[in-house]
């Protein structure tokens, strides 16, 4: 008797995780999930001419946040942000079935570089799915002072301020590993069906560009959060917008944060072209 409903259980866990997987694997989805790399393109996009205003004198907050109020406050900017919000919830959903179905086959560091890469972007579009729902929803928020505050509470005690440096070292890497990406054309490997000429060295280059644009702005923002961290000096710590208005303000700055900006808007247009060709 315990053995028949043993082999019950394992039958009906099969069978529920054969049904996840054709649902992960369906057309519908798919196409919602590719939606959400077409979200993601059109916050780079803005984030990056918030940063070119900012370059030129103008004011505004480069960030998720500040892309995301001015897109609430365009024409139509409610239906792009249900749009955005749907988009990186099934993106979000479709990587974390990855974690478990996307490393089949695979073994020990490769299974578990695959599931990591997988949980991790999950994580990334769930958060900024959650932000554009929110925004949709009639909310706002001001990413700055929230990391100041953030950061303020973690500098309090030595474990915080550990896992805050830690936080910095980590952006800083993955800083690196998109300069990385850019450079050697890595990204390449998750695309699939390019086309040739003119139209394939385009996407090409725009992705080149955009990697390398947000490797360096990441960059900027570990920097920040590592020194802040070590200087006890949380008003250091005010995300991406603080990072690039911090960038703005040094040596031939101006003319680096417009470089970026320009790098920013490629990668978003790179995010939008690779809805289409990105393997899923």
């Amino acid at each position: 008797m315990a053995r028949g409903t043993g082999k019950s259980g394992r039958d009906a866990a099969g069978k529920a995780s054969d049904a996840a997987e054709d649902a992960a694997n369906s057309k519908s989805f798919e196409v919602a999930a590719r939606a959400g790399y077409v979200a993601a393109g059109i916050l780079h996009i803005l984030i990056g001419f918030i940063a070119l205003g900012l370059a030129r004198g103008g004011s505004g907050e480069a960030d998720q946040s500040g892309a995301i109020g001015q897109l609430a406050g365009s024409p139509g900017g409610t239906a792009l942000l249900w749009f955005c919000f749907v988009g990186c919830i099934a993106l979000a959903l479709f990587q974390f079935s990855e974690v478990f179905f996307g490393a089949k086959g695979r073994q020990g560091k490769d299974k578990l570089k695959v599931q990591a890469k997988s949980g991790g972007q999950a994580v990334v579009y769930a958060a900024i799915g959650a932000t554009f729902g929110r925004y949709a929803l009639g909310g706002s928020s001001d990413s700055s002072s929230s990391a100041s505050s953030l950061s303020a509470s973690l500098m309090s005690n030595p474990a915080g301020a550990a896992l805050l440096l830690a936080v910095g070292i980590g952006i800083l890497v993955v800083g690196g590993y998109f300069i990385y990406s850019g450079a050697t054309r890595h990204f390449l490997e998750n695309l699939q069906g390019l086309p040739s000429g003119q139209a394939g060295t385009a996407v090409v280059v725009l992705g080149v560009v955009g990697y390398i644009a947000k490797g360096f702005a990441l960059g900027v923002l570990g920097v920040l959060v590592i020194v802040a961290t070590v200087t006890n000096n949380p008003e250091q710590s005010t995300g991406l917008d603080g990072a690039l208005k911090s960038l703005r303000d040094q040596p031939f700055g101006v003319w680096l944060l417009g470089a970026l900006a320009v790098g920013l808007v490629a990668y978003g247009a790179f995010m939008v072209v690779r809805s289409k060709y990105q393997r899923m």
